[in-house]
């Protein structure tokens, strides 16, 4: 690309652009899916003591954190002209679908094993 042409602030809308459809797409989900097994984990487990509880309601601050702003806020963001409910639709397929799947995994893994 000749040097007159490059637009630096285009590159970078680029570049931002795709890290945040990867977050959303792969890193979101895989720390979601681990979220709800650890969760589910937690609740099947019975052992319900400070440290773990604490353990838990960090973690799920946390998942509530970085959905809100990495995939709520920037789908928000990114689609400001379109009616709809596109934000939302992320937020399902991006953060609770992997949150359940996570959640059911554990539970048919605690099913196999007794």
């Amino acid at each position: 690309m000749p040097r007159a042409d490059f637009d630096p602030s285009r590159a970078s809308a680029l570049g931002h652009a795709w890290l945040a459809e990867g977050a959303r797409l792969v890193i979101v989900p895989v720390v979601l899916f681990g979220s709800g097994f650890f969760t589910a984990d937690f609740l099947v487990s019975g052992q319900y003591t400070w440290p773990r509880s604490s353990r838990i309601v960090g973690l799920t601050l946390t998942i509530l954190v970085l959905s809100y702003e990495f995939v709520y806020k920037e789908q928000r963001a990114r689609h400001t002209g379109r009616a709809g409910d596109r934000p939302l639709r992320a937020l399902l397929y991006s953060c609770a679908i992997p949150y359940l799947v996570g959640a059911l995994a554990l539970l048919g893994l605690a099913r196999l094993a007794s």
